[in-house]
């Protein structure tokens, strides 16, 4: 395949030459007319990520709203360098999509939480070279601690948001980055953007509060109880578009845009009912 970058290039060098060689006027006017070379097209990445978690669980092959286009030059870009099947290019970031990511991400010599499938920044730059470019990017931040709890600092900005938001501080039982520390949460606390609160000594009035304003700056969120599993009354919240999510956690920002509860029985979502955005959406919202 023809590199049509760098065969621009060169015509560009060798119309140069023969200009700088002394042919006069008309070689200077052709290589003024020669169009510049076209702009590459722009993957939003708040999107593909978005699609990366929400299109996996779908029944079907739906196409996550807006995501299409860019998950589309994704997949090209992976059927390119020979991860993906031609088949397969249609703008769902399905399963099948994001096992090729993750290939690609393997292939770069990324592993654990960098080869789950879920794009980062840095992979879906490389991925983009010569093909896309790469708007909107999202990064999880530093490792940090809050409350003593291992978090980034994406994660910690969304919580101290939603506190302000509830309007009562927020304790925390659970945080990030926790693999092995309490098996009834199937691994969702393994990766980044993954929080548990604690809900015993709220009122009925503060558990929905809490609830909403996680889930109004970004957190897919939900209010457990112990008839559901052994553990006592607490807010399970992953945030949406983490690029540190683990594999569970992924599946359950897809559940909670599924209208589900991201429990292993898929029952319907029984929390306050808000517009489900990300924390950059709510930032650009705040502007």
């Amino acid at each position: 395949m023809i590199d049509k970058t760098s065969a621009g290039s060169e015509r560009a060098a060798l119309g140069r030459r023969v200009f700088l060689a002394g042919s006069g006027a008309a070689v200077l006017a052709a290589v003024s007319a020669r169009p510049a070379s076209a702009a590459l097209p722009a993957v939003d990445m708040e999107k593909v990520l978005l699609a990366a978690q929400w299109d996996p669980v779908k029944t079907g092959t739906g196409i996550t709203a807006g995501a299409g286009p860019s998950v589309t030059l994704v997949e090209q870009a992976l059927v390119a360098r020979g991860f993906l099947a031609s088949q397969y290019v249609d703008g769902h970031f399905g399963s099948v999509t994001r096992t090729a990511y993750a290939s690609w991400q393997r292939s770069l010599g990324y592993s654990g939480l960098g080869a789950t499938g879920l794009p980062g920044k840095a992979s879906l730059t490389s991925l983009g070279a010569q093909r896309f470019s790469v708007s909107r990017p999202v990064t999880p931040g530093a490792r940090t601690t809050f409350q003593g709890f291992p978090f980034n600092t994406r994660t910690v900005a969304m919580l101290a948001e939603a506190r302000l938001l509830a309007g009562k501080a927020f304790v925390v039982e659970q945080g990030s980055y926790s693999p092995d520390v309490d098996p009834t949460s199937a691994g969702t606390h393994d990766g980044g953007g993954t929080v548990d609160l604690d809900a015993e000594a709220l009122t009925t009035q503060q558990r929905t509060a809490a609830v909403t304003a996680l889930r109004r700056v970004g957190f897919a969120a939900w209010l457990r109880n112990p008839s559901q599993d052994d553990w006592p009354w607490h807010i399970h919240a992953v945030a949406t578009n983490d690029t540190d999510l683990s594999l569970p956690a992924q599946k359950q920002i897809g559940a909670y845009y599924e209208g589900r509860n991201g429990l292993s029985g898929n029952g319907p979502d029984d929390g306050p009912q808000v517009t489900k955005i990300t924390w950059e959406q709510y930032l650009r919202n705040q502007a």
